[in-house]
């Protein structure tokens, strides 16, 4: 992948997290929450962040000085 697909890909993966952040938070305010889908969905948001985390190394990659 080129540095413009990665980049292109990481706002895709933080526009995810973004959403799936609002639909745990408005999950949780449930009367009932739905457990189960609460840990899909936290774990979802988890490997979003590895997947982010990912990209910006392609993108700014460590320097060992």
């Amino acid at each position: 992948m080129n540095p413009e697909d990665i980049a292109q890909r990481l706002e895709l993966l933080r526009l995810e997290h973004r959403d799936l952040d609002a639909a745990i938070i408005a999950l949780g305010e449930a009367t009932v929450p739905d457990q189960l889908q609460l840990a899909r969905m936290k774990k979802r948001k988890l490997r979003l962040r590895d997947e982010i985390s990912w990209c910006e190394d392609q993108i700014i990659p460590d320097i060992i000085a």
